[in-house]
Parts: C-alpha cells; structure tokens; sequence
C-alpha cells in the first residue's frame, strides 16, 4: 500500500512538474487578421531557434477593444502572464500610469540598444513616460491623403499643398466627372461618431497650427485655430458640398475606402493599410491612385494622426530579461523588415525605408517616411478614453449641423474640464 502511495506522489511530481514547465514559457500577447498572427508564429520559431528560449504565442482577438480588456484584466490582477505584448498606441498612457509597464532603460542601456533607428517623434510622443521608456514602436501608421493621379492628369491639376488647393481641383473635378457618375464627390473621409472622427479632427486642427495639449501639458480644444479647422470640416459636407451628406453619420475607415475604390471620389483620406487594397487584383482604382500629405492651411504644416501598435513588457513578468530578447529580436533590421515585406507593416525602423529591396517593391514607402516625421499623436492621458468619447460626439454634432463649431468645443472644454477634476479627486 505504501509503494502504492509513494508511486502516485512520484507520478503527481513528475505531472505537476511538466505543468511547471509550460507555464514557464515565455507569453507574447499579439492579435490582429489571421494571417498576421501565423506570421508571429513563424517569426517566434526563428526567434526560439536561435535564442533557444521558448515562447508561448497567446492569440488576441481581431477587435481592438476586445484585445485590450483581454491585456488589462490579468495586468490589473498583477498575473505574471503575459509577459510582453502588442499595444495600440491610443493605450500606452493608460497602461503607464497604471504601471503595468516595465521601465526599458536599464536594458537599452547594458545592450547599448541603439534607439536613434526608430522614429524618434514617434518615440518621443507616445513611447516615453516620466523620464523613462516604457514601450517601443514595432508598426507605425498615420492618416495620408490618397488622390486619383489619372483624373488631376486630365483636368490638368497637380497634387494639392494645402487646404485651398484641394477645395478648388475638388470643386472643379466633381463638377465636371458628375457629368457621367451623379454619385461622385471631391473628398471622402471618416467623419462617423467613433475613435476615426478624433484622428481626422487633431489632423485638421494641428494643419491650422491647433492641437489639443497645450504647452503646459493641459488638453485645451477651445482655441480660435481649432473652430477655424472644425468650421471647414463642417463647410465640406454642408457649404461646398464636396464630401457626401452621410459623412457623418457612416464614413468610417472602410466606408471611405470602397467609396473610393469604386470610383466615387477624387480624394480620400484614409490609413496605409488602404494602399495595397486600392491596387489588388480587381479594383476599379488600380494604377490609378496615388498617394501624398494632408494639406495644410497657409499658416500651418502638414500633420497626420500617428496609429499603430507598440511593444511593452508587463511589470509582473517573471521573465523580463527574455521579454527583453524578444523585444530586441522584433525590432532588429531583419524582422522588420520581413515584417514590411510579408504583412506590409510600415516599420518602426527609419533604415528600413532605405532598404533596396523594400523600394523596389514598395516605392510608396516614400511618402510614408516624410509622413511618419510629420505626425501628431493623441494626448498622451491616462484619461483619454472618456476625452475621446466626449470629442467624438461634440465634433460629430457640429459636423453634422446640429450645433455651431464655437459652442461644440467651449462645451467640449467644459466636459474635459471635469474629467480632469474627477480624475484628480
């Protein structure tokens, strides 16, 4: 009976052991399309073959809100699992000054990590929290105007600088291509009630010289240049009628997209993931587009909301030193670059814009390297969730007609105002 008792104790230990062991295993938190995560799982066994530490690929749902409570819940417990993860950009402060993430200082300096290869507005706005870095961009997005280069070569129009240029090859374009296509507008982009609409706003302010966080770090919308931008996103839709009627009520990203594609539009605003789509196999559009900077106003610069999806390392890691190899593993020149080439990820990497081969395959990454040194992120607040919602519905409602641009954002001011004070209490 007792050999009985000793074996089941030993066979219990051996069991629990090999749990042990799994549960040892580096965790990477990453999500997105299927093919994207297949990708990860391909790069992983590169990164386990030559690191010889064992990763644990933990697949997130495609829906961003989604993936984000599935990272929140175990950091806000303090679960060792997982160990690093993808973050969208519109989370860091959050996760920051909640402190789940791990200062990465200490290891950029013992690997004398070279930081400067990575675009440093980027880093500097999103990526730096008290003093210290506590994330690093691995793909970078930003809003880019997309145009028809074979309909400005046939009225004779060259791409447009500013806001005023576009308004008028707009104006004379609809006019003259509604002769044969009654549906068709001069300028399409996201002007729906949701996170899109805050991303188009911040770029029309900041090319009026507006922003949202003043100099003294506060978040100000209730500025004489930002009615001026949020006065003319409405006079598009309503006083020169070349964005359509329903932009703010069902223009998000892929409403913008195929309006443009089918051929509707003269230009679109839109993300870069549009790119690829716009000259696959059987679009309408294809060879026909083009893509350039957001104009501007004559007294302001070009600007771009900065998206895209950055690495962390939780503060509860059991295994922060690996995390940290597999952090420097995804941002080393050879994965991002497969990563451009395969997934067509715009790289965190400046010299990868350089790279021969990326060129040649992928000649628009131009224009993307001078947008992503022009780019504008959203305030770096804990809080920002509820500053976003609260925007969300005040410039939705003066684009829309309901309430003038002046009375939108004083009373914008008035909701951020408070959120501030509850956030302080």
């Amino acid at each position: 009976m007792m050999k009985r008792f000793f074996l089941l104790v030993l066979i219990s230990f051996v069991f629990s052991s090999g749990c042990s062991k799994k549960e040892s295993l580096l965790t990477f938190a990453v999500g997105g399309a299927p093919n994207e995560v297949d990708y990860w799982e391909k790069l992983i066994g590169e990164f386990e073959n030559r690191t010889h530490i064992r990763v644990k690929l933990l697949r997130q749902p495609t829906d961003t809100d989604i993936r984000r409570q599935s990272l929140v819940t175990p950091l806000n417990a303090k679960e060792k699992d997982p160990d690093l993860f993808l973050m969208d950009v519109a989370w860091i402060a959050q996760f920051a000054a909640s402190g789940w993430l791990l200062p990465m200082d200490p290891y950029v300096k013992k690997d004398s990590f070279d930081t400067t290869q990575l675009f440093g507005s980027v880093v500097h706005q999103v990526d730096i929290y008290k003093g210290e870095i506590i994330s690093m961009p691995v793909y970078i997005d930003c809003g880019l105007l997309y145009f028809r280069r074979d309909l400005l070569k046939k009225y004779g129009y060259s791409t447009p600088k500013t806001w005023d240029d576009l308004l008028q090859c707009a104006e004379k374009i609809q006019g003259k291509e509604r002769k044969n296509n009654s549906g068709f507008f001069g300028f399409v982009w996201q002007g729906a009630q949701y996170e899109g609409l805050v991303c188009n706003f911040i770029e029309f302010i900041a090319s009026n010289g507006g922003n949202i966080v003043s100099k003294a770090g506060s978040i100000t919308v209730y500025s004489k240049e930002n009615i001026q931008a949020l006065q003319f996103m409405r006079n598009l839709i309503h006083k020169y009628q070349i964005s359509p009627p329903n932009t703010f009520t069902e223009m998000r990203e892929e409403e913008v997209r195929t309006f443009f594609e089918n051929g509707n539009a003269l230009f679109e605003r839109n993300w870069p993931y549009a790119w690829k789509l716009h000259n696959s196999q059987g679009s309408p559009v294809r060879g026909k587009v083009g893509i350039t900077l957001l104009p501007k106003f004559d007294n302001g610069r070009h600007a771009a909301s900065l998206g895209g999806w950055h690495i962390g390392i939780s503060r509860y890691s059991d295994k922060k030193d690996e995390a940290w190899e597999l952090v420097k593993f995804i941002l080393s020149y050879e994965t991002q670059k497969k990563l451009c080439l395969n997934l067509s990820w715009n790289p965190a990497r400046i010299d990868i814009y350089d790279d021969p081969e990326v060129k040649e395959k992928m000649p628009h990454m131009e224009v993307l390297k001078k947008a992503f040194e022009s780019t504008v992120a959203r305030p770096n607040s804990p809080y920002y969730t509820q500053v976003s919602e609260l925007l969300q519905r005040y410039v939705n409602a003066a684009i829309s007609g309901k309430i003038e641009p002046n009375e939108a954002l004083k009373e914008a001011q008035r909701g951020i105002e408070k959120i501030v004070e509850r956030y302080h209490e």
